[in-house]
């Protein structure tokens, strides 16, 4: 009898449990798996596109949603560094270590994420480039500090300035109530590796779903050989590029050299 009981009260759990699921799950796909950097690469937009799809746990009223793209390169620890004129000249004075984070960071959403959810939905889902956390050295600990920090503020605005770190709360379309489509643009000076791609969907200010997707970022031709020779062989390849280096200067000497 108890075992009996056991069972029913796992199979009621089991059905509470699918009673409580998502409602709606996305379709997604990106136009480009795998983009190839080439001696003129000079940049490329990607599209990702997909679907709503609906069931019959779907709440009627629900007719609007709200979707963030989130895509996020190759991590690796980075430094900001605070630079003061003293006796005439710009120094060092002091220094801030930001732990695997993103090379390339970009979030696209169908509108601003003030109108989308509350602030305490906002940090908790990181929505927007002041809520996507960044962890620092900080002595010695490691934390995100707030959002206008002066070296988390400097960081956000260098790696902007390069287009690696961008934020567009009007770059995702709903093509109709459930289709959606956005670009994903790519600068020139793309990090090298696999990038991940979230995608958040809200509606009435609460979270109902997300999935992910990825895409690869590639070498190819000479500057692959290049990137690999120094990868697996380092000590050959700075052996080689010292002499070049020596043999460049060698008949610059030659050919500027006054009689």
């Amino acid at each position: 009898m108890t075992q009996l009981r056991r069972a029913g009260l796992a199979l009621t759990i089991l059905l509470a449990s699918a009673a409580s699921g998502h409602a709606e799950r996305l379709i997604v796909s990106v136009s480009n798996h795998r983009v190839t950097v080439t001696p003129n690469y000079a940049g490329e937009e990607l599209v990702l596109f997909g679907s709503v799809e609906r069931d019959a746990q779907t709440p009627p009223d629900r007719t609007a949603y709200d979707l963030v793209v989130t895509v996020r390169g190759p991590r690796a620890d980075m430094v900001t560094r605070r630079k003061e004129r003293k006796f005439g000249i710009w120094i060092n004075t002091d220094s801030r270590q930001f732990l695997k984070v993103p090379g390339y960071l970009a979030l696209f959403a169908n509108r601003p994420f003030d109108a989308m959810a509350a602030a305490e939905v906002q940090r908790r889902q990181q929505l927007g480039l002041n809520n996507v956390l960044l962890t620092q050295r900080v002595g010695p600990d490691y934390a995100d500090v707030v959002p206008n920090d002066v070296f988390r503020s400097a960081f956000v605005r260098l790696q902007s300035q390069h287009g690696l770190y961008r934020e567009d709360t009007s770059a995702v379309t709903f093509l109709t109530p459930t289709l959606f489509r956005t670009g994903i643009s790519l600068p020139a000076a793309v990090p090298i590796g696999t990038y991940e791609v979230e995608i958040k969907l809200l509606a009435q200010g609460a979270m109902i779903t997300k999935t992910e997707t990825a895409f690869e970022i590639v070498k190819v031709g000479f500057e692959q050989f290049v990137a690999s020779s120094a990868r697996q062989n380092g000590f050959a390849y700075g052996l080689v590029t010292t002499a070049m280096a020596l043999m460049t200067g060698w008949m610059a000497s030659i050919v500027f050299r006054r009689d």
